[in-house]
């Protein structure tokens, strides 16, 4: 089966997120079955839930060998590099803001089909670039990212909204918006943590 350009970046976005949860196993000393378990859960736990949210079963990675495949094969190389995986974290981040971008494009892609409105649509988007992340953060008792301060899901609504003013309000092909959106997301995300921008603090 010959894969597209895209399929390959969700891969490798699978990929990292799983090496990310298998990485957080392996600090918190997790058994071989709690660091498969966490690296399943970061790479596919925001689809899950989006497809759950959505109707769509059997949910997607239930059905897809590859993302499969490619989680167990990241959970074995975080297991067995550990020490070297540790020390590829801006690789390791890049891979991350692609996989951000490209399921949350993933995500708003579904919920149109499901003919959703379009707020709900960029929601269902960031559920999917998201909420693995999330889970992970809960289940290793770390504080989720995804509600510091950190520029992650302003990254994925501002690209998800920008896909859908670019697809349906400009008359841009779905293929441009798409790659226009991805850009967007992964520059932002990679912008903030080069340049360590954060969200304003909220004052009482």
């Amino acid at each position: 089966m010959q894969l597209t350009f895209i399929q390959v970046l969700e891969l490798l976005g699978t990929f990292a997120f799983a090496v990310s949860g298998a990485t957080a196993a392996i600090n918190k000393s997790y058994d071989v079955i709690g660091l498969l378990a966490l690296a399943f859960i970061t790479a596919i736990g925001g689809g899950t839930i989006r497809d759950l949210l959505t109707g769509a079963t059997p949910v997607a990675w239930m059905t897809d060998e590859l993302t499969n495949s490619a989680i167990i094969v990241a959970a074995i190389i975080a297991a067995l590099f550990f020490s070297y995986v540790k020390k590829l974290t801006r690789l390791l981040s890049t891979f991350d803001a692609i996989g951000l971008g490209l399921f949350t494009i993933t995500g708003i892609n579904k919920g149109l089909a499901a003919g959703l409105p379009m707020p709900i649509c960029v929601a269902l988007g960031v559920i999917t670039g998201t909420f693995g992340g999330l889970l992970r953060d809960v289940i290793t008792g770390e504080q989720p990212i995804l509600f510091t301060r950190e520029i992650y899901a302003a990254a994925s609504i501002a690209g998800g909204i920008l896909y859908l003013v670019a697809g349906h309000f400009t008359g841009v092909s779905g293929d441009i918006a798409q790659g226009i959106a991805v850009t967007v997301i992964v520059g932002i995300r990679l912008a903030s943590l080069r340049h360590n921008w954060q969200l304003p603090r909220l004052r009482s």
